[in-house]
């Protein structure tokens, strides 16, 4: 059996608001997600078995816990993995979950719901293009494309989520005024370092930047070439590189 090579594009939400926490804790939304042209690779190899990762942090777990595994489980399939990383880790850019949706998509697998299960981006990962996702990230509903650059830029600075969501509940739940995305405020009090990296950015472009999901990325629309900055473009749900 060859060996096949997948895309799995990055995902921004543009815009997030939390509208409300279940019994169990676990938060529902109302975001804008698109895709973007910054993408991981992955290598799969149908007879083999097992994940290694090319370009990630030496921490990176490959066991059951990684969201490829998980997905391969959730599809029912074994098979080999090389993850060739490019997409910035715990960025707020959704890497794991366009893996997990990569490999779905290999499998023919195609229940959102049953993808939101294992990362609640996955399944808006799966349907890629622009959507409309709420719920807990189970519905995701596609929105026309429309085309824009976006200039990233995404601090060494951890920003884990859990995190960010429990100071988000301990400030009373607030909806944030200033920005299309609730988790912000919380977000600076997690990590506070990244005031100075939106102000650079700020200051650069000549906007206000807006935090992707929970962090650590900001964004502004345009290309703003500098150091440490992506520019990179929404794409419609299929997308693949030329040459892919």
């Amino acid at each position: 059996m060859t060996q096949v090579r997948l895309i799995a594009p990055a995902k921004l939400t543009l815009s997030l608001r939390c509208t409300g926490v279940r019994s169990d804790g676990l938060h529902l939304i109302d975001a804008e997600m698109v895709t973007l042209d910054l993408f991981d690779e992955l290598v799969i190899d149908p007879a083999g078995n097992g994940l290694t990762i090319e370009g990630a942090a030496a921490d990176v777990d490959t066991g059951p816990g990684n969201l490829v595994n998980r997905a391969l489980g959730l599809a029912g399939r074994s098979a080999g993995v090389h993850l060739i990383k490019r997409i910035p880790s715990q960025a707020g850019l959704g890497g794991g979950s366009a893996d997990a949706a990569a490999v779905l998509r290999w499998c023919g697998y195609d229940d959102v719901v049953g993808a939101a299960a294992i990362g609640a981006d996955v399944a808006f990962c799966l349907v890629g293009g622009r959507a409309r996702v709420s719920g807990m990230g189970e519905i995701v509903e596609p929105l026309p494309y429309a085309s824009r650059t976006i200039t990233l830029l995404t601090p060494p600075v951890a920003c884990p989520t859990p995190a960010v969501y429990r100071a988000w509940d301990a400030l009373g739940g607030p909806t944030n005024t200033e920005s299309p995305n609730d988790l912000e405020t919380a977000a600076l009090l997690v990590a506070p370092e990244l005031v100075r990296w939106r102000d650079a950015l700020a200051e650069a472009s000549g906007q206000r930047p807006t935090l992707a999901g929970s962090g650590s990325s900001w964004f502004v629309t345009g290309a703003h070439p500098g150091p440490g900055r992506i520019i990179t473009k929404t794409t419609p749900a299929g997308w693949s590189p030329e040459g892919c």
